[in-house]
């Protein structure tokens, strides 16, 4: 009788989930396929009777990234170029020159050519303005010029480029090129390796698992590993690279999601390396997504000591799915969590304030997690170090001076003009700073800070109100404040900006493998991490 009571009472139920469900499905569909017709028949309508010729291609181009960036920036649509892009990104093997250019309008600049490559072994260097391509001018191709460079194994290319002010011509012989995760590997000292990882490729966990077993080879009785600076990738990468550190079955990350099949577990499926051996992890403000599975699995483990500064705090995952004509959807469809059960998602992009600008989630608003030993951790706002090293808030005089290229500009110059002999021990001074200051004001360098926006809008308005005769001069005294405090903005990141001028000026002269080997002398969060190493009771105090 109970049987039969409880029957009647769980078909109903179970008809009315279904019901439920399929009508909840059909709802949807129905409102996604009127959605579609709308912008169908608007999209026509507009591209017949509009009184000007219309780009139908631009149009749709410009709807699709709108609609996308009402959701978050990692949801992107990308052509058959940005495929491309994403496929070099994820293997690291292209065929080509073997040099990270950049585009701009009339000509393509030599950023850094990779060591031993076609382009350094042409002669290029970075700072060379590509100005033409074989008979093709730059200024007047409508494509993306960087597509000139690429062709097959072994055929040449003829470049002309200005270097200094004087045109050069050179011949390049294009080859496979092979963009490594670990850039570089190498002794600290005796008994401390260092490994950098770059990227989550698909040979990430296969080349840190290399460096780990030669370094230990050499002698290595402890590691840094250096994860500042990665944006992240491939999430079976991070996993692996965790797995080398960490036991055979042990949860690494969760992915949580509305799709129920997007829901799951990821555990370490291999045998580790060394479960033991002493570890840092180096990250920064750059250290993304898959970098902070690896630092957040390991910290929640009790496995690494974290050294650096807090991460950028990207806790979503994405995948892309094929569309038509070659292109593709790039869709975060999960948050992840680390082994505590927290998500590091610093921005949130679905409550943005009056200005339709994401939020970063409030200190206050953070809940605490344990890690295996029952240390505390927190979610909300990336990963925070065991050990903090303050880094330099990048300001946004300081980002246009480096977006500007105003840092490669000036290193170029100074490679030119400077003889040096010990990259390793190179070290500038006031002298340099006051010169590169110069050098800003003969570049015309300016920039208009937001407030400078709004009072330049305010007296605008005052104009309008016939006002501006009673706040003129007041107008021009903030403004000649403001231009005093940008100055003061400048001297204050002194170290800063002298630190990625350094950078920068390593590379021109020793190319990034020589910047890595500068690091291991002059390094503050290298020099703190081998510090902890180097006293077995410092390091295990941080993880209990």
């Amino acid at each position: 009788m109970k049987n039969l009571l409880k029957k009647r009472i769980i078909i109903p139920v179970i008809a009315c989930t279904l019901f439920l469900t399929t009508t909840a499905f059909r709802n949807d569909f129905f409102e996604i396929a009127k959605q579609i017709e709308i912008f169908t028949t608007l999209f026509k309508e507009l591209n017949m009777n509009y009184v000007d010729e219309t780009n139908p291609g631009n149009l749709m181009d410009t709807a699709i990234k709108s609609m996308l960036a009402d959701l978050d920036p990692y949801t992107n649509f990308m052509n058959e170029q940005d495929v491309e892009a994403a496929r070099i990104n994820n293997t690291g093997d292209y065929t080509g020159i073997g040099a990270k250019v950049k585009t701009l309008k009339d000509k393509l600049v030599i950023v850094e050519p990779y060591k031993n490559y076609p382009a350094d072994k042409a002669g290029l260097k970075a700072g060379d303005e590509i100005i033409k391509v074989g008979n093709t001018l730059i200024e007047t191709f409508k494509d993306d010029a960087g597509e000139l460079l690429k062709g097959a194994t072994d055929t040449a290319v003829e470049v002309t480029y200005k270097r200094q002010g004087k045109t050069q011509t050179a011949t390049i012989k294009r080859a496979e090129v092979e963009i490594k995760a670990v850039p570089h590997f190498s002794m600290v000292n005796a008994k401390t390796g260092y490994i950098v990882l770059s990227r989550f490729n698909d040979k990430a966990s296969a080349e840190t698992n290399y460096a780990l077993r030669d370094l230990k080879a050499q002698g290595a009785e402890r590691i840094i590993l250096d994860l500042r600076g990665n944006p992240g990738g491939l999430l079976n990468e991070a996993i692996n690279i965790v797995n080398l550190f960490i036991p055979k079955g042990q949860l690494v990350v969760t992915t949580k999601s509305k799709v129920k099949k997007y829901n799951k577990t990821y555990f370490t499926q291999n045998d580790p390396i060394d479960t033991e051996i002493p570890l840092v992890v180096l990250i920064d403000e750059g250290s993304a997504s898959a970098s902070e599975i690896v630092s957040g699995a390991l910290q929640d483990l009790d496995r690494a000591v974290i050294v650096g500064s807090r991460s950028f705090g990207k806790g979503l995952v994405q995948r892309p799915k094929e569309l038509v004509y070659g292109t593709q959807v790039k869709i975060t469809i999960s948050r992840y969590y680390t082994p505590s059960g927290r998500c590091i998602q610093a921005l949130d992009y679905w409550h943005r304030n009056e200005q339709g600008e994401a939020v970063r989630v409030k200190q206050e608003n953070y809940n605490e997690f344990k890690t295996k030993k029952g240390r505390k951790v927190f979610d909300g706002g990336g990963v925070f170090p065991d050990v903090s090293i303050s880094a330099s808030k990048n300001s946004s005089i300081i980002n246009a001076i480096v977006n500007n290229d105003l840092i490669f500009n000036y290193a170029t110059n100074y490679y030119y003009n400077h003889d040096v002999k010990d990259v390793n021990n190179l070290k500038l001074t006031d002298a340099d700073f006051s010169n590169f200051k110069n050098y800003l004001k003969t570049n015309n360098f300016s920039f208009v800070t937001e407030t400078e926006k709004a009072l330049s809008k305010a007296l605008e308005a005052a104009k309008n109100d016939d006002l501006d005769d009673n706040i003129q001069n007041d107008y021009n005294t903030l403004i000649s404040n403001l231009n005093k405090s940008k100055s003061g903005v400048i001297d204050e990141n002194k170290t800063y900006l002298l630190q990625l001028l350094t950078e920068e000026i390593v590379k021109r002269y020793a190319y990034r493998e020589g910047l890595y080997d500068y690091f291991k002398i002059h390094d503050a969060e290298i020099k703190k991490a081998t510090e902890v190493l180097s006293s077995p009771t410092t390091y295990n105090g941080y993880l209990k």
